[in-house]
Protein backbone atom coordinates (compact mmCIF):
# COMPACT_ATOMS: atom_id res chain seq x y z
CA UNK A 1 0.00 0.00 0.00
CA UNK A 2 0.88 3.46 -0.91
CA UNK A 3 2.62 5.38 2.29
CA UNK A 4 0.05 8.07 2.94
CA UNK A 5 -1.84 6.53 5.24
CA UNK A 6 -2.96 7.63 8.81
CA UNK A 7 -0.68 11.03 8.62
CA UNK A 8 -2.60 13.59 10.80
CA UNK A 9 -3.67 16.95 8.64
CA UNK A 10 -4.10 19.90 9.98
CA UNK A 11 -4.49 20.57 14.24
CA UNK A 12 -6.38 17.86 15.92
CA UNK A 13 -9.60 19.86 16.88
CA UNK A 14 -10.47 20.06 20.80
CA UNK A 15 -13.01 22.26 20.93
CA UNK A 16 -16.64 20.58 22.01
CA UNK A 17 -18.52 19.61 19.61
CA UNK A 18 -22.41 18.85 19.10
CA UNK A 19 -23.45 16.08 16.89
CA UNK A 20 -25.42 16.24 14.24
CA UNK A 21 -23.92 19.62 12.99
CA UNK A 22 -25.90 22.06 11.71
CA UNK A 23 -24.81 24.26 8.55
CA UNK A 24 -22.72 27.81 9.65
CA UNK A 25 -21.21 25.65 12.53
CA UNK A 26 -18.01 25.02 10.37
CA UNK A 27 -19.05 21.43 9.12
CA UNK A 28 -19.90 20.77 5.68
CA UNK A 29 -23.39 20.14 5.21
CA UNK A 30 -24.42 16.72 3.08
CA UNK A 31 -27.81 15.59 1.77
CA UNK A 32 -28.25 11.94 3.28
CA UNK A 33 -30.41 10.41 0.12
CA UNK A 34 -29.96 6.52 1.68
CA UNK A 35 -30.49 5.29 4.93
CA UNK A 36 -27.23 4.26 6.72
CA UNK A 37 -27.47 0.61 6.65
CA UNK A 38 -25.90 -1.61 9.59
CA UNK A 39 -24.56 -5.19 9.55
CA UNK A 40 -26.99 -7.66 11.59
CA UNK A 41 -26.04 -7.83 15.35
CA UNK A 42 -26.25 -11.01 16.52
CA UNK A 43 -24.91 -12.80 19.86
CA UNK A 44 -23.30 -15.22 17.47
CA UNK A 45 -21.22 -13.27 15.44
CA UNK A 46 -18.93 -10.83 17.96
CA UNK A 47 -18.33 -7.20 16.66
CA UNK A 48 -20.28 -5.00 14.10
CA UNK A 49 -20.20 -2.98 11.30
CA UNK A 50 -21.95 -0.03 10.08
CA UNK A 51 -21.97 1.12 5.92
CA UNK A 52 -22.81 4.54 5.80
CA UNK A 53 -23.28 6.02 2.20
CA UNK A 54 -21.47 8.88 1.04
CA UNK A 55 -23.73 11.72 -0.48
CA UNK A 56 -22.15 14.61 -3.03
CA UNK A 57 -20.66 17.40 -0.82
CA UNK A 58 -19.59 20.65 -2.81
CA UNK A 59 -19.40 20.55 -6.96
CA UNK A 60 -15.56 21.63 -7.73
CA UNK A 61 -15.87 25.00 -10.11
CA UNK A 62 -14.31 23.60 -13.92
CA UNK A 63 -11.66 25.61 -15.04
CA UNK A 64 -10.29 25.99 -19.13
CA UNK A 65 -7.96 23.14 -18.40
CA UNK A 66 -9.79 20.88 -16.19
CA UNK A 67 -11.78 18.35 -17.80
CA UNK A 68 -15.37 16.78 -16.21
CA UNK A 69 -14.60 18.28 -13.09
CA UNK A 70 -16.56 16.01 -9.82
CA UNK A 71 -17.63 16.77 -6.64
CA UNK A 72 -16.43 15.80 -3.40
CA UNK A 73 -18.60 12.68 -1.90
CA UNK A 74 -18.30 12.40 2.05
CA UNK A 75 -20.71 11.96 5.48
CA UNK A 76 -21.35 14.84 7.38
CA UNK A 77 -19.67 15.10 10.86
CA UNK A 78 -22.38 12.37 12.89
CA UNK A 79 -22.81 10.38 15.77
CA UNK A 80 -22.93 6.45 15.40
CA UNK A 81 -22.62 3.93 17.23
CA UNK A 82 -19.19 2.65 18.44
CA UNK A 83 -16.80 1.55 16.30
CA UNK A 84 -12.31 1.54 16.24
CA UNK A 85 -11.58 0.81 12.41
CA UNK A 86 -12.34 2.42 9.22
CA UNK A 87 -12.37 2.12 5.70
CA UNK A 88 -14.41 3.01 2.49
CA UNK A 89 -15.61 0.19 0.06
CA UNK A 90 -17.33 0.28 -3.73
CA UNK A 91 -19.19 -1.78 -6.02
CA UNK A 92 -16.88 -3.12 -8.26
CA UNK A 93 -13.67 -4.66 -7.24
CA UNK A 94 -11.71 -3.82 -10.67
CA UNK A 95 -12.07 -0.20 -9.82
CA UNK A 96 -9.80 2.24 -8.75
CA UNK A 97 -10.77 5.00 -6.62
CA UNK A 98 -8.64 8.16 -7.92
CA UNK A 99 -8.63 10.45 -5.08
CA UNK A 100 -7.89 11.44 -1.70
CA UNK A 101 -9.97 9.72 1.35
CA UNK A 102 -9.66 12.18 4.68
CA UNK A 103 -11.35 10.84 7.70
CA UNK A 104 -12.03 12.56 11.44
CA UNK A 105 -13.29 10.87 14.35
CA UNK A 106 -14.43 11.88 18.24
CA UNK A 107 -13.39 9.75 21.29
CA UNK A 108 -16.17 8.18 22.42
CA UNK A 109 -17.47 9.96 25.37
CA UNK A 110 -15.60 13.37 24.78
CA UNK A 111 -15.52 16.41 23.01
CA UNK A 112 -12.33 15.58 21.58
CA UNK A 113 -12.01 15.34 17.63
CA UNK A 114 -9.27 14.13 15.65
CA UNK A 115 -7.07 15.84 13.14
CA UNK A 116 -7.81 14.50 9.30
CA UNK A 117 -6.26 11.12 8.91
CA UNK A 118 -5.64 9.99 5.33
CA UNK A 119 -6.75 6.90 4.43
CA UNK A 120 -4.43 4.84 1.92
CA UNK A 121 -6.93 4.60 -1.09
CA UNK A 122 -4.92 1.49 -2.97
CA UNK A 123 -5.22 -1.31 -1.04
CA UNK A 124 -3.26 -3.49 -3.08
CA UNK A 125 -3.11 -6.32 -0.58
CA UNK A 126 -5.92 -8.33 -2.48
CA UNK A 127 -6.87 -11.80 -4.25
CA UNK A 128 -5.12 -12.82 -7.18
CA UNK A 129 -7.65 -11.84 -10.41
CA UNK A 130 -8.48 -15.50 -10.84
CA UNK A 131 -8.82 -16.71 -6.71
CA UNK A 132 -12.06 -17.72 -4.95
CA UNK A 133 -12.51 -14.96 -3.27
CA UNK A 134 -13.22 -13.20 -6.34
CA UNK A 135 -15.41 -15.80 -7.20
CA UNK A 136 -17.99 -15.43 -5.30
CA UNK A 137 -19.61 -12.08 -6.37
CA UNK A 138 -19.16 -10.65 -3.33
CA UNK A 139 -15.85 -8.84 -3.68
CA UNK A 140 -16.14 -5.22 -3.54
CA UNK A 141 -13.01 -2.71 -4.01
CA UNK A 142 -11.62 -1.16 -0.49
CA UNK A 143 -9.69 1.26 0.64
CA UNK A 144 -7.00 -0.18 3.28
CA UNK A 145 -8.59 -0.16 6.80
CA UNK A 146 -7.34 2.66 8.99
CA UNK A 147 -7.41 2.16 13.13
CA UNK A 148 -8.92 4.48 15.28
CA UNK A 149 -9.32 3.63 18.12
CA UNK A 150 -12.94 3.82 20.21
CA UNK A 151 -14.62 6.47 18.68
CA UNK A 152 -18.54 7.52 18.11
CA UNK A 153 -18.33 10.60 15.98
CA UNK A 154 -17.33 10.49 12.39
CA UNK A 155 -16.76 12.81 9.25
CA UNK A 156 -15.39 12.02 6.03
CA UNK A 157 -14.18 13.34 2.74
CA UNK A 158 -13.41 11.72 -0.55
CA UNK A 159 -11.49 14.75 -2.94
CA UNK A 160 -11.19 12.84 -6.74
CA UNK A 161 -7.97 13.63 -8.70
CA UNK A 162 -8.31 16.76 -11.22
CA UNK A 163 -8.52 15.36 -14.19
CA UNK A 164 -6.70 17.45 -16.92
CA UNK A 165 -8.47 17.97 -20.69
CA UNK A 166 -6.96 14.88 -22.93
CA UNK A 167 -4.91 17.91 -24.66
CA UNK A 168 -3.26 19.71 -21.90
CA UNK A 169 0.38 19.22 -21.30
CA UNK A 170 -0.07 17.62 -17.95
CA UNK A 171 -2.38 15.21 -18.81
CA UNK A 172 -1.86 11.87 -16.49
CA UNK A 173 -0.50 8.57 -17.65
CA UNK A 174 -0.25 6.97 -14.51
CA UNK A 175 -2.94 5.09 -13.72
CA UNK A 176 -3.47 6.48 -10.21
CA UNK A 177 -3.06 10.17 -11.25
CA UNK A 178 -6.86 10.63 -11.97
CA UNK A 179 -10.57 9.66 -13.18
CA UNK A 180 -14.24 9.31 -11.78
CA UNK A 181 -14.59 8.41 -8.73
CA UNK A 182 -15.88 4.57 -8.32
CA UNK A 183 -19.97 3.67 -7.74
CA UNK A 184 -21.43 2.71 -4.50
CA UNK A 185 -19.17 4.08 -1.95
CA UNK A 186 -20.00 3.57 1.35
CA UNK A 187 -17.97 4.06 5.00
CA UNK A 188 -17.42 0.92 6.57
CA UNK A 189 -16.88 2.10 10.58
CA UNK A 190 -15.78 -1.44 12.51
CA UNK A 191 -16.09 -2.43 15.67
CA UNK A 192 -14.00 -5.43 16.45
CA UNK A 193 -16.05 -6.95 19.36
CA UNK A 194 -14.99 -7.84 22.86
CA UNK A 195 -12.62 -11.24 22.62
CA UNK A 196 -13.85 -13.82 24.93
CA UNK A 197 -12.45 -14.23 28.33
CA UNK A 198 -11.42 -17.47 28.74
CA UNK A 199 -10.01 -17.75 25.15
CA UNK A 200 -8.12 -14.65 24.76
CA UNK A 201 -3.95 -14.60 24.57
CA UNK A 202 -2.10 -12.62 26.94
CA UNK A 203 0.32 -9.77 24.82
CA UNK A 204 2.38 -6.83 26.35
CA UNK A 205 3.88 -3.35 25.30
CA UNK A 206 7.55 -2.59 25.01
CA UNK A 207 7.82 -1.84 28.55
CA UNK A 208 6.84 -4.89 30.22
CA UNK A 209 9.41 -7.05 31.15
CA UNK A 210 6.99 -10.44 31.65
CA UNK A 211 6.69 -11.04 28.18
CA UNK A 212 10.05 -12.78 26.64
CA UNK A 213 8.48 -11.94 23.18
CA UNK A 214 8.90 -7.79 23.85
CA UNK A 215 11.83 -7.93 25.45
CA UNK A 216 14.52 -5.14 23.16
CA UNK A 217 17.64 -7.05 25.13
CA UNK A 218 19.68 -10.35 23.79
CA UNK A 219 17.24 -12.85 26.58
CA UNK A 220 19.89 -15.73 24.82
CA UNK A 221 22.95 -14.59 23.78
CA UNK A 222 23.09 -18.17 21.76
CA UNK A 223 20.39 -16.70 19.56
CA UNK A 224 21.32 -14.78 17.35
CA UNK A 225 17.95 -13.36 16.88
CA UNK A 226 18.02 -11.75 20.20
CA UNK A 227 21.04 -9.90 19.53
CA UNK A 228 19.32 -6.36 18.38
CA UNK A 229 19.75 -2.53 18.51
CA UNK A 230 22.04 -0.63 19.67
CA UNK A 231 20.83 -1.33 23.64
CA UNK A 232 23.27 -4.57 23.02
CA UNK A 233 26.28 -2.44 22.37
CA UNK A 234 27.92 -1.04 19.07
CA UNK A 235 26.99 -2.76 16.05
CA UNK A 236 30.38 -4.86 14.55
CA UNK A 237 31.27 -4.61 10.73
CA UNK A 238 30.60 -8.28 9.84
CA UNK A 239 28.58 -11.32 11.61
CA UNK A 240 27.20 -8.31 13.87
CA UNK A 241 23.70 -9.26 13.99
CA UNK A 242 22.91 -5.91 16.31
CA UNK A 243 24.11 -3.95 13.27
CA UNK A 244 22.79 -5.37 11.07
CA UNK A 245 19.01 -4.98 11.93
CA UNK A 246 19.73 -1.49 12.97
CA UNK A 247 20.51 -0.12 9.24
CA UNK A 248 20.14 -1.60 5.59
CA UNK A 249 22.58 -3.78 4.96
CA UNK A 250 20.95 -4.95 1.79
CA UNK A 251 23.67 -3.68 -0.46
CA UNK A 252 20.49 -2.42 -3.19
CA UNK A 253 22.09 0.57 -5.14
CA UNK A 254 19.37 0.45 -7.46
CA UNK A 255 15.61 1.44 -6.98
CA UNK A 256 14.17 -0.52 -4.44
CA UNK A 257 10.87 -0.95 -5.99
CA UNK A 258 12.86 -3.34 -8.48
CA UNK A 259 13.37 -6.99 -8.03
CA UNK A 260 16.72 -8.10 -9.12
CA UNK A 261 17.76 -8.38 -12.80
CA UNK A 262 17.28 -12.41 -13.82
CA UNK A 263 21.39 -11.61 -15.53
CA UNK A 264 22.16 -10.74 -11.67
CA UNK A 265 24.54 -12.16 -9.84
CA UNK A 266 22.47 -13.75 -6.40
CA UNK A 267 24.17 -11.55 -3.49
CA UNK A 268 23.86 -14.46 -1.17
CA UNK A 269 25.86 -16.84 -3.05
CA UNK A 270 23.19 -19.54 -3.46
CA UNK A 271 21.72 -20.63 -7.12
CA UNK A 272 18.10 -19.49 -7.06
CA UNK A 273 15.06 -21.94 -7.23
CA UNK A 274 14.42 -22.63 -11.02
CA UNK A 275 11.07 -21.68 -12.06
CA UNK A 276 7.91 -24.28 -11.35
CA UNK A 277 7.75 -26.85 -14.18
CA UNK A 278 5.78 -29.55 -12.23
CA UNK A 279 2.51 -28.30 -13.89
CA UNK A 280 0.79 -29.04 -10.40
CA UNK A 281 -2.10 -26.33 -10.33
CA UNK A 282 -1.23 -23.58 -8.01
CA UNK A 283 -4.11 -24.43 -5.28
CA UNK A 284 -3.33 -27.91 -4.70
CA UNK A 285 -1.05 -28.61 -1.22
CA UNK A 286 1.94 -29.92 -1.40
CA UNK A 287 0.97 -32.99 0.44
CA UNK A 288 4.89 -33.76 1.60
CA UNK A 289 4.91 -30.19 3.26
CA UNK A 290 1.87 -30.13 5.30
CA UNK A 291 2.54 -33.52 6.66
CA UNK A 292 6.36 -32.11 7.49
CA UNK A 293 5.09 -29.43 9.65
CA UNK A 294 3.74 -29.43 13.29
CA UNK A 295 0.25 -28.40 12.74
CA UNK A 296 -1.09 -31.31 13.93
CA UNK A 297 -1.04 -29.33 17.35
CA UNK A 298 -3.37 -26.97 15.84
CA UNK A 299 -5.59 -30.01 15.32
CA UNK A 300 -5.52 -32.31 18.89
CA UNK A 301 -8.49 -31.98 20.52
CA UNK A 302 -6.52 -33.53 24.34
CA UNK A 303 -5.20 -30.61 24.06
CA UNK A 304 -6.08 -28.05 26.95
CA UNK A 305 -8.15 -24.82 26.33
CA UNK A 306 -5.01 -22.83 27.40
CA UNK A 307 -2.32 -24.51 24.80
CA UNK A 308 -4.95 -23.76 22.14
CA UNK A 309 -4.47 -19.89 22.49
CA UNK A 310 -1.11 -20.12 21.93
CA UNK A 311 1.09 -21.98 19.54
CA UNK A 312 4.94 -21.79 21.91
CA UNK A 313 8.75 -21.69 21.01
CA UNK A 314 10.62 -24.24 19.98
CA UNK A 315 14.33 -24.03 21.25
CA UNK A 316 17.29 -24.43 18.42
CA UNK A 317 17.54 -28.23 19.99
CA UNK A 318 14.24 -29.05 19.41
CA UNK A 319 14.50 -27.64 15.50
CA UNK A 320 17.48 -29.54 15.27
CA UNK A 321 16.13 -32.70 16.59
CA UNK A 322 13.84 -32.41 13.16
CA UNK A 323 16.57 -31.93 10.38
CA UNK A 324 17.14 -34.54 8.32
CA UNK A 325 18.43 -34.94 4.97
CA UNK A 326 15.63 -32.71 2.75
CA UNK A 327 15.27 -30.92 5.55
CA UNK A 328 19.07 -29.50 6.70
CA UNK A 329 17.79 -25.34 7.51
CA UNK A 330 15.52 -25.62 9.75
CA UNK A 331 15.09 -23.06 12.32
CA UNK A 332 13.25 -23.22 15.62
CA UNK A 333 9.49 -21.94 15.77
CA UNK A 334 9.10 -18.80 17.29
CA UNK A 335 5.79 -18.18 19.90
CA UNK A 336 2.97 -17.79 17.27
CA UNK A 337 -0.26 -16.28 18.98
CA UNK A 338 -3.43 -19.00 17.29
CA UNK A 339 -6.70 -17.25 15.69
CA UNK A 340 -8.61 -18.34 19.32
CA UNK A 341 -5.75 -16.42 20.98
CA UNK A 342 -6.83 -13.47 19.25
CA UNK A 343 -10.40 -14.45 19.54
CA UNK A 344 -11.45 -14.99 15.68
CA UNK A 345 -14.83 -15.66 15.56
CA UNK A 346 -14.95 -18.49 13.19
CA UNK A 347 -18.20 -17.88 11.95
CA UNK A 348 -17.16 -14.95 9.78
CA UNK A 349 -14.82 -17.04 7.39
CA UNK A 350 -15.69 -19.09 5.01
CA UNK A 351 -15.57 -23.20 6.14
CA UNK A 352 -13.75 -23.96 3.74
CA UNK A 353 -9.63 -23.83 3.55
CA UNK A 354 -7.38 -22.92 0.23
CA UNK A 355 -4.26 -23.88 -0.04
CA UNK A 356 -1.32 -23.37 -2.52
CA UNK A 357 1.71 -26.10 -3.53
CA UNK A 358 4.55 -24.98 -1.54
CA UNK A 359 5.96 -21.80 -0.10
CA UNK A 360 8.35 -20.35 -2.23
CA UNK A 361 8.76 -16.63 -0.69
CA UNK A 362 7.39 -14.43 1.66
CA UNK A 363 5.82 -10.89 1.32
CA UNK A 364 6.49 -8.28 3.87
CA UNK A 365 3.86 -5.50 4.28
CA UNK A 366 2.45 -3.07 6.61
CA UNK A 367 -0.83 -3.34 7.38
CA UNK A 368 -1.11 1.09 7.00
CA UNK A 369 -3.40 0.38 9.53
CA UNK A 370 -1.22 3.45 11.57
CA UNK A 371 0.86 3.55 14.23
CA UNK A 372 -1.99 4.60 16.98
CA UNK A 373 -2.39 1.36 18.58
CA UNK A 374 -0.72 -0.30 21.58
CA UNK A 375 0.11 -3.57 21.77
CA UNK A 376 -2.40 -4.97 24.01
CA UNK A 377 -5.16 -3.70 21.28
CA UNK A 378 -3.44 -5.78 18.76
CA UNK A 379 -5.51 -8.51 18.21
CA UNK A 380 -9.07 -6.02 18.37
CA UNK A 381 -7.40 -4.40 15.77
CA UNK A 382 -6.52 -7.94 13.96
CA UNK A 383 -10.30 -8.69 14.83
CA UNK A 384 -11.32 -5.30 13.19
CA UNK A 385 -9.20 -5.80 9.85
CA UNK A 386 -10.65 -9.87 9.83
CA UNK A 387 -14.00 -8.27 9.97
CA UNK A 388 -13.47 -5.53 7.30
CA UNK A 389 -11.50 -8.02 4.77
CA UNK A 390 -14.95 -10.35 5.00
CA UNK A 391 -17.67 -8.43 5.77
CA UNK A 392 -16.88 -4.81 4.41
CA UNK A 393 -14.41 -6.68 1.41
CA UNK A 394 -15.94 -9.93 0.53
CA UNK A 395 -13.11 -12.08 1.09
CA UNK A 396 -13.21 -15.30 2.39
CA UNK A 397 -11.31 -14.90 5.45
CA UNK A 398 -8.57 -12.71 6.54
CA UNK A 399 -5.81 -11.53 3.46
CA UNK A 400 -2.77 -12.13 5.43
CA UNK A 401 -0.90 -15.41 6.72
CA UNK A 402 0.62 -13.91 9.62
CA UNK A 403 0.42 -10.41 11.76
CA UNK A 404 3.27 -9.14 13.68
CA UNK A 405 2.81 -6.03 16.04
CA UNK A 406 5.21 -3.92 17.12
CA UNK A 407 5.99 -5.86 20.35
CA UNK A 408 6.71 -8.67 18.37
CA UNK A 409 4.14 -10.56 19.28
CA UNK A 410 3.50 -13.48 15.97
CA UNK A 411 -0.70 -13.59 15.08
CA UNK A 412 -2.09 -16.60 13.20
CA UNK A 413 -3.65 -14.82 10.08
CA UNK A 414 -5.64 -16.88 7.25
CA UNK A 415 -7.32 -20.16 8.90
CA UNK A 416 -5.24 -23.42 7.69
CA UNK A 417 -2.35 -23.93 10.27
CA UNK A 418 0.59 -21.85 10.45
CA UNK A 419 3.27 -24.46 9.57
CA UNK A 420 0.72 -25.31 6.29
CA UNK A 421 1.08 -23.28 2.78
CA UNK A 422 -2.03 -21.59 3.03
CA UNK A 423 -2.99 -19.60 0.52
CA UNK A 424 -3.51 -15.92 1.45
CA UNK A 425 -4.77 -12.63 -0.04
CA UNK A 426 -1.75 -10.39 0.51
CA UNK A 427 -0.52 -9.59 -2.92
CA UNK A 428 -1.98 -9.37 -5.88
CA UNK A 429 -0.44 -11.43 -8.65
CA UNK A 430 1.67 -13.64 -5.88
CA UNK A 431 -0.61 -15.46 -3.89
CA UNK A 432 0.10 -18.52 -5.01
CA UNK A 433 3.68 -20.39 -3.52
CA UNK A 434 4.00 -17.20 -1.00
CA UNK A 435 3.17 -16.43 2.55
CA UNK A 436 2.13 -12.95 3.25
CA UNK A 437 3.40 -11.21 6.72
CA UNK A 438 1.63 -7.65 7.91
CA UNK A 439 3.75 -5.83 10.56
CA UNK A 440 0.41 -3.87 12.18
CA UNK A 441 1.30 -0.22 11.64
CA UNK A 442 2.20 2.74 8.65
CA UNK A 443 6.52 2.18 8.16
CA UNK A 444 6.49 4.93 5.30
CA UNK A 445 8.26 7.58 7.54
CA UNK A 446 8.25 5.68 11.09
CA UNK A 447 10.66 3.29 12.24
CA UNK A 448 9.56 -0.28 12.89
CA UNK A 449 10.06 -1.36 15.91
CA UNK A 450 13.22 -3.72 16.44
CA UNK A 451 11.20 -6.35 17.95
CA UNK A 452 9.19 -5.95 14.93
CA UNK A 453 11.64 -6.61 12.78
CA UNK A 454 13.31 -9.47 14.93
CA UNK A 455 9.74 -11.31 14.39
CA UNK A 456 10.04 -10.99 11.37
CA UNK A 457 13.40 -12.54 10.87
CA UNK A 458 12.12 -15.27 13.02
CA UNK A 459 8.86 -16.15 11.32
CA UNK A 460 10.41 -16.33 8.11
CA UNK A 461 13.67 -18.10 9.38
CA UNK A 462 10.98 -21.08 10.60
CA UNK A 463 8.09 -20.93 8.26
CA UNK A 464 10.75 -20.85 4.52
CA UNK A 465 12.94 -23.57 6.45
CA UNK A 466 9.70 -26.12 6.16
CA UNK A 467 9.67 -25.60 2.67
CA UNK A 468 13.88 -25.61 2.15
CA UNK A 469 13.56 -21.99 1.30
CA UNK A 470 17.22 -19.82 1.97
CA UNK A 471 15.98 -16.62 3.42
CA UNK A 472 19.19 -14.81 1.71
CA UNK A 473 18.30 -16.22 -1.52
CA UNK A 474 16.53 -15.79 -5.09
CA UNK A 475 13.19 -17.80 -6.23
CA UNK A 476 10.92 -17.50 -9.19
CA UNK A 477 7.34 -17.08 -9.35
CA UNK A 478 4.34 -17.16 -11.82
CA UNK A 479 2.62 -13.81 -11.88
CA UNK A 480 -1.37 -13.98 -11.72
CA UNK A 481 -1.55 -10.86 -13.13
CA UNK A 482 -0.90 -7.48 -11.28
CA UNK A 483 -0.07 -3.84 -12.39
CA UNK A 484 3.81 -4.84 -12.39
CA UNK A 485 3.84 -7.91 -13.97
CA UNK A 486 1.26 -9.22 -16.67
CA UNK A 487 -0.18 -12.85 -15.98
CA UNK A 488 1.49 -15.62 -16.31
CA UNK A 489 5.30 -13.93 -16.60
CA UNK A 490 7.92 -15.92 -13.99
CA UNK A 491 9.75 -13.29 -11.98
CA UNK A 492 12.93 -13.44 -10.01
CA UNK A 493 12.39 -12.07 -6.76
CA UNK A 494 13.94 -12.42 -3.43
CA UNK A 495 13.02 -15.46 -1.06
CA UNK A 496 11.97 -12.65 1.67
CA UNK A 497 10.35 -9.67 -0.74
CA UNK A 498 8.99 -6.80 0.48
CA UNK A 499 5.00 -6.12 -1.29
CA UNK A 500 6.50 -3.52 -3.71
CA UNK A 501 9.04 -6.44 -5.25
CA UNK A 502 5.87 -7.56 -6.71
CA UNK A 503 3.50 -4.61 -6.96
CA UNK A 504 3.85 -1.41 -7.56
CA UNK A 505 2.90 0.34 -4.43
CA UNK A 506 5.03 2.05 -1.38
CA UNK A 507 3.86 -1.45 0.86
CA UNK A 508 5.61 -2.28 3.30
CA UNK A 509 7.07 1.44 3.71
CA UNK A 510 10.45 2.87 3.18
CA UNK A 511 11.28 2.54 6.86
CA UNK A 512 10.33 -1.22 6.79
CA UNK A 513 11.73 -2.39 3.35
CA UNK A 514 15.24 -0.57 4.72
CA UNK A 515 15.26 -3.67 7.38
CA UNK A 516 14.71 -6.35 4.70
CA UNK A 517 17.91 -7.40 4.35
CA UNK A 518 18.63 -7.57 8.10
CA UNK A 519 16.01 -9.82 8.43
CA UNK A 520 17.30 -12.00 5.32
CA UNK A 521 20.35 -12.31 7.30
CA UNK A 522 19.04 -13.01 10.37
CA UNK A 523 16.48 -15.27 9.68
CA UNK A 524 19.26 -17.02 7.77
CA UNK A 525 21.75 -17.45 10.44
CA UNK A 526 18.63 -18.68 12.29
CA UNK A 527 18.82 -21.68 10.02
CA UNK A 528 22.11 -22.34 10.08
CA UNK A 529 23.24 -21.35 6.97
Amino acid sequence: MRATLASAVGVACTAALALPLTPGQGAIAAPHTAAPHTAPASAALPGSTQSLPLSPLARPVASPDRANAEPEYGVAARKVRPFSLVGVVWDDARADLHGQVQVRTRATGTDRWSGWQDVETHSDDAPDLDADDRRSGRVRGATAPLWVGDSDGVQLRVRPHARPAPDHPHAPTDRYAAGPLPSGLRLELVHPGDPQPATTATTADPADPADPATKVGPADPADPATKVGPADGPAAQSGDLDGDLDGDQSGDATDPTEPQAPDQPDQSGQQPDQPDQSGQQPDQPDQSAAEATTDNLVLDQTRSAAADLVLPAETAEQAEAQRDGKRRYLAPRPRIILRKGWSADERLRERRLGYTRTVKAAFVHHSATGNNYRCAQAPAVIRGIYRYHVKSSGWRDLGYNFLVDKCGNIYEGRAGGPGKPVLGAHTLGFNSNSTGIAVLGTYSRSTPPRAAVRAVAKLTAWKLGLHGRNPAGSTYLVSGGSNKYRKGVTVRLKVISGHRDGFTTDCPGTQLYRQLGAARYVAAKLQGR
